[in-house]
């Protein structure tokens, strides 16, 4: 078994919620992968490069997800198109629905701007600078699932005071799922986007959520 870490939009392998499950996973003995899904170059990142570095990655072996926010996405995605795969998932903040809202907060003129020159400069949290990133991860967005039905056994972790990503996505995504029949739990946290807020509650979240598979 395999266990994964997909970071967020322009995170990283440093991501302070990804360490820290990582030492709770080790304390049991258990390794967390956390890749750079930065890599190889920022400008051309999108959702399906995505899913191919995690097919890469597991090299058909089961795994057991996380995910944060766009990596919360990518990992839900990628369990509804690799059916049987995944043993269980935890996604934090996913950012459902996401080009849709990329647009609605881009807006027209920027995102004319955008699409005329190719690229546009985005902060890149772990890196400390702006970073170019293409249209054609907009482009490639738009061609996917916005609310993907995940195969597998399904813990969102959720801030209420989350304006990146607005509590309702994460009700919309549980309620498919339960409408069809996939077990999905949410938990909505007194946090923001971050979710780094209360450490240990989120990792007794998690905790329950793993040792129940």
């Amino acid at each position: 078994m395999r266990y994964l870490w997909l970071h967020g939009f322009a995170s990283g392998p440093q991501s302070s919620k990804g360490r820290f499950v990582r030492e709770r996973l080790a304390e049991r003995g258990v390794g967390l992968e956390i890749p750079d899904l930065n890599y190889p170059v920022f400008r051309e990142l999108s959702v399906s490069r995505m899913l191919g570095q995690i097919d890469a990655l597991l090299h058909g072996d089961p795994a057991v997800l996380f995910g944060s926010s766009l990596g919360g996405y990518t990992a839900a995605l990628w369990s509804a198109l690799r059916p049987g795969r995944t043993r269980a998932l935890v996604l934090l903040a996913p950012a459902f629905d996401l080009a849709s809202r990329w647009k609605q907060r881009t807006g027209v003129e920027e995102l004319r701007g955008w699409r005329e020159r190719g690229e546009a400069l985005f902060d890149h949290y772990a890196w400390g600078r702006k970073e170019p990133l293409s249209i054609g991860f907009l482009d490639d967005a738009d061609r996917h699932d916005p609310f993907p039905l995940a195969d597998a056994p399904t813990l969102v972790l959720q801030g209420k005071r989350d304006e990146v990503v607005t509590p309702d996505l994460a009700s919309e995504f549980v309620r498919r799922m339960r409408e069809r029949g996939r077990e999905a739990r949410l938990v909505l946290l007194d946090d923001a986007h971050e979710l780094t807020s209360d450490l240990p509650r989120l990792w007794r979240e998690i905790d329950g959520h793993l040792s129940s598979r």
